[in-house]
């Protein structure tokens, strides 16, 4: 029950980072404040809405990855979690498979094996034009 309400903050937080990332000005946006494009971010300050984006980013950040290694820690000490997948599997995999359908009647007809199997000629076939 934890750990699924973990999972779910876990995504929650990745989609909010990755939100918050994408709104963050890159390095050459700046450029732009000089020749008259930066008066809309008096708003915020003189940097900008940089300076709580950043902020606000890194706590997140922080947030997703404490959420992350708590569900890391969940699922390995979990007790209905101790085996992994492939031993689950196995004993489906060694359960013998029933030679007849219920109710059958086994087939007493030989089997052909290698040594009785019929095996091509190898002579070349005759020309028709005879010669």
């Amino acid at each position: 029950m934890i750990a699924n309400l973990t999972l779910v903050l876990d995504i929650i937080l990745a989609l909010i980072l990755v939100g918050l990332v994408l709104l963050q000005h890159g390095k050459g946006a700046d450029a732009g404040a000089a020749f008259g494009s930066g008066a809309s971010a008096t708003v915020f300050g003189s940097r900008g809405s940089a300076g709580a984006l950043a902020t606000a980013t890194k706590w997140v950040a922080i947030l997703w990855i404490c959420t992350t290694l708590g569900l890391v820690y969940l699922t390995r000490h979990a007790t209905d979690l101790e085996r992994s997948v492939v031993d689950q599997s196995a004993p489906a995999a060694t359960a013998a498979a029933p030679s007849t359908a219920p109710g059958a009647t086994p087939s007493t007809a030989p089997v052909a094996t290698p040594a009785t199997a019929a095996v091509p000629s190898t002579a070349a076939p005759a020309s028709p034009g005879g010669g």
